[in-house]
């Protein structure tokens, strides 16, 4: 997902919980570069400490897909290609990473080719082969594992029963003529086939093995660093991973000796710790903004100002409308609700305009292919009663009805519930909010059997802040699964999916990015969503901390370390 969270730029499904301001002139402005942690190269060893709210979602790259989980992936595993660092020149770009180039792509566009690096092996010792490779991506199609990211499983030829590995064996659409050669036959011409093998999805595994649960509570790695120990919404250390051969990966720094994740921490705790800086915190960061609304008068200090890290972010909050829910399979209805929702109140939830800017739109401003349009406008974006009393009217729900709202148990996710639940009781709709805790919401409202009317979510684009990896995976119909669901408005609309394809097969980026624009527009007459805002992040890093360089708002744990690993 960015589920709220990056690409990355982004990951699908994003953290909505992420909180911070808006980029501004002063330390640490802008990119983050201008940080005291930003601009200090780490020091070798010591352990960098983590905090945060929540549990991952998985361990296992095949099940998870979202901006938190994303960024810790890039310190236990790797691909055949990635995203370039966040202090690379261009750090949208995607480089080899396990495969020695980018793909050899065919005349065509059907074939991709790619070559492993010598000396690549997993936490084993085992050299990481083509198998592996092949083996790690087939899992993507288990109906069970294989809820993260789906742009694999759209591109690759598959025949439309294939299951996976465990289910269904091979894949002969992937070959593996030789032990360090991988061969891809796509559906139909992707030009960005190398970025959507550095989803994570695309993580080779020892041929034979991730079935079932083997990989929720342990993993194989093959990135720098490999799992230590692991309690589940307690804690997570990571340790070095011998096997890790530094010549082969230009993109891990690897840095400290060691990283200590602590889970379960309220928010509010988080922020005085890290205002504090007592003990070990002085090396600590938080995997995602989480800085409180009541934090914010505290960390107006000199002192404080020197640590803030600032960065607009590319990521939406949204509400999905499921359009297979009745009344919302009515199209008047679920306008009815864009009128009725009082977005001003909504941002004052999330903490007001430091933290967040209204949107009205799929792509946000900061999203290649956005155009400023507003098909549901109101005074003070507070919400036309009158227009929305009007379309339920004519929709025969003028006495209104009852709904249910998914959030995550999450202070700020619940204060935006409630803002809806009162805007829309102004028009009849009684709102029912279901609570479903952090670890396991982007599993419950992905799977359709399990959502309910609505849910309260965020999206990010997967790389390059580029449209076709924002309104594919929200809008198009043909790409509805039974687990790991993104489309959690579930619409299927045949002229909607005909203008994705036809987005997609330009080879114009410019003209490619117009048509993302109109489509952009044609969605929302359909209203699937309620565009809420585009949250803004801030980080708060330790003041030993080094390397802590976020310019599109995402952590690149694979550069960050410590200045004085003695410390703390």
């Amino acid at each position: 997902m960015k589920r709220s969270t990056p690409p990355r730029a982004a990951a699908g499904l994003f953290m909505a919980s992420v909180l911070a301001l808006s980029a501004c002139s002063g330390s640490g402005g802008g990119s983050g570069t201008g940080s005291a942690s930003g601009s200090d190269t780490p020091a070798k060893g010591g352990t960098v400490q983590v905090l945060q709210n929540a549990d991952f979602s998985y361990l296992d790259p095949a099940r998870g897909w979202d901006g938190g989980v994303n960024a810790f992936y890039r310190l236990v595993y790797r691909n055949l290609v990635t995203k370039a660092s966040n202090d690379a020149d261009d750090p949208n770009a995607m480089v080899p990473d396990l495969a020695e180039s980018l793909g050899e792509v065919s005349d065509d566009g059907l074939t991709w080719t790619y070559t492993l690096k010598e000396g690549v092996r997993f936490d084993t010792g085992a050299a990481i082969t083509s198998k592996d490779v092949k083996w790690g991506i087939e899992r993507s199609w288990d109906p069970e594992i294989g809820i993260g990211s789906p742009y694999l499983k759209q591109v690759i030829d598959a025949p439309d029963d294939y299951e996976g590995p465990y289910r269904s064996g091979d894949l002969d659409t992937i070959e593996t003529p030789d032990d360090r050669t991988v061969v891809f036959h796509l559906k139909e011409a992707f030009p960005e086939f190398d970025a959507v093998l550095s989803m994570p999805s695309g993580t080779p595994f020892p041929e034979g093995t991730g079935e079932g649960d083997e990989f929720i509570n342990d993993i194989v790695a093959s990135g720098p660093y490999d799992l230590e120990k692991y309690t589940p919404g307690s804690v997570i250390e990571l340790k070095r991973n011998p096997e890790w051969d530094a010549s082969t990966d230009e993109v891990r720094k690897a840095y400290p000796d060691n990283f200590t994740f602590t889970l379960g921490i309220d928010g509010a705790t988080i922020d005085e710790r890290l205002i504090a800086q007592q003990g070990t915190d002085i090396n600590a960061m938080t995997s995602a903004p989480t800085i409180q609304t009541a934090t914010i008068a505290r960390i107006q200090t000199p002192q404080l100002q020197a640590r803030l890290v600032k960065n607009p972010s590319t990521c939406l909050t949204y509400m999905g409308l499921n359009t297979t829910k009745k009344p919302l399979n009515d199209v008047k209805v679920r306008q009815a609700i864009e009128y009725a929702v009082d977005k001003s109140s909504v941002l004052n939830a999330t903490g007001g305009n430091q933290f967040a800017t209204l949107a009205t739109t799929i792509l946000p401003s900061t999203v290649s292919g956005h155009q400023d349009f507003d098909l549901y406008p109101s005074e003070g974006s507070s919400g036309d009663v009158d227009k929305a009393k009007a379309l339920l009217a004519e929709a025969g729900y003028a006495d209104g009805f009852e709904m249910t709202l998914d959030i995550r148990s999450q202070v700020v996710m619940q204060r935006q519930g409630e803002a809806i639940q009162e805007a829309l009781k102004r028009v009849g709709i009684a709102v029912k909010l279901n609570v479903i805790d952090v670890s396991t919401y982007y599993e419950t409202i992905g799977t359709p059997s399990q959502q309910h009317d609505a849910a309260i979510t965020g999206w990010c684009p997967d790389w390059n802040s580029s449209a076709s990896t924002f309104i594919p995976p929200l809008f198009d119909g043909r790409n509805i699964y039974e687990k790991g669901n993104s489309n959690l408005a579930q619409l299927d609309d045949d002229a909607v999916n005909t203008a994705i394809d036809e987005a997609k097969s330009m080879t114009d980026i410019a003209a490619a990015n117009t048509a993302w624009g109109a489509l952009d527009q044609k969605i929302m007459e359909l209203a699937p969503i309620v565009p809420l805002n585009v949250e803004n992040r801030l980080y708060l890093p330790g003041d030993n901390l080094a390397g802590f360089v976020t310019p599109s708002g995402d952590i690149d744990y694979t550069i960050i370390g410590l200045k004085d690993p003695s410390k703390g």
